[in-house]
């Protein structure tokens, strides 16, 4: 694959490549510390972070390439100059581009533009790193996948499409529970379907938190995300009723983990008491963001390297 824009454009294989990959580079960094010397990345970001910038940036360095940060928060991608022009340029001095836009197309766009790898670190749509690194944080938790639910409870956002297709890819089941209007993506169902290996895993949406039962994990997210603030006080009159409580974890009627990508609002989706509870896996998370970018990174700046990697026998157990 040239890109990482959606997980809709996976295979099982190539989805079960990265979990390979990434389980190898947690365990044994100091193997892959040279394996892209040579090699850089530009950030480039029209909306704040800390866990994906800190992350790529942190990840490229150690794996022996270069990162630059360039912040596009005062003036978007294509406004001061014409995309084409900004894409031309950066080619010419990376290898690659990370990019974190509010437009979807914008960075279809942009890959379409480039011979270079273009990652997705966040659009309004989706957000695919997250979901790499949220499956392969339960992939450490359970080992078995099989039979495993998962469940989101609030806006049915970027992170829940993701979620989704990462769930579906992963072979377990999904649960969205989103208020009617703030649905996950429409094609939600039928991509599900079409990524799933597993025919028994099954894609549910609900508005009601009945739809809970029988869930091995909860997950949650901001319900007003950056650019929707003009949105908030009509989000914040539908959405309390979605908020995450022991109460609501109770409803799973099992021992189910709790999950956020970060930022929280505490106390307005999430309890405190949730969020820090043992049963939070939410520092799991944002560590293995670091592990599964870096594999993602290897796979599309070294990919030669990396399928030969990939078919050593030491790693087989892995797939």
């Amino acid at each position: 694959m040239k890109d990482f824009i959606s997980l809709r454009d996976l295979d099982v294989n190539s989805w079960r490549h990265l979990m390979q990959l990434s389980e190898a580079v947690k365990r044994q960094p100091l193997h892959f510390r040279d394996m892209l010397v040579g090699k850089s990345t530009v950030l480039l970001f029209e909306k704040p972070s800390l866990r994906t910038r800190v992350t790529f940036e942190f990840g490229m360095k150690s794996l022996g390439g270069e990162a630059m940060y360039l912040d596009c928060q005062g003036s978007r991608i294509g406004e001061r100059e014409p995309l084409n022009d900004v894409a031309k340029n950066l080619e010419r001095w990376f290898t690659s581009i990370v990019a974190r836009t509010f437009s979807h197309e914008l960075l279809i766009e942009l890959a379409d533009l480039v011979t270079i790898p273009v990652i997705n670190a966040l659009t309004d749509r989706e957000h695919p790193c997250q979901a790499l690194g949220d499956l392969f944080t339960l992939r450490e938790k359970w080992q078995e996948m099989n039979g495993k639910t998962m469940a989101f409870v609030g806006d049915g956002n970027n992170v829940c499409n993701s979620l989704i297709q990462a769930a579906a890819l992963s072979g377990i089941s999904f649960t969205a529970v989103t208020p009617a209007r703030y649905k996950p993506y429409p094609a939600a169902a039928a991509d599900f379907r079409r990524l799933s290996p597993c025919p028994s895993a099954r894609y549910i949406w609900s508005d009601s938190l009945e739809a809970l039962e029988g869930a091995d994990v909860v997950y949650t997210d901001t319900w007003v995300s950056m650019g929707q603030e003009a949105e908030e006080e009509e989000r914040l009159r539908v959405f309390p009723k979605y908020r995450v409580t022991p109460e609501v974890l109770a409803r799973t009627g099992k021992d189910c983990f709790f999950m956020h990508c970060l930022p929280a609002s505490r106390e307005r989706e999430v309890a405190d008491s949730v969020i820090d509870s043992p049963a939070s896996l939410v520092y799991d998370q944002a560590e293995n963001r670091l592990h599964v970018q870096k594999a993602l990174l290897l796979r599309l700046l070294a990919p030669k390297e990396m399928e030969r990697y990939l078919h050593l026998d030491k790693w087989a157990a892995w797939r």
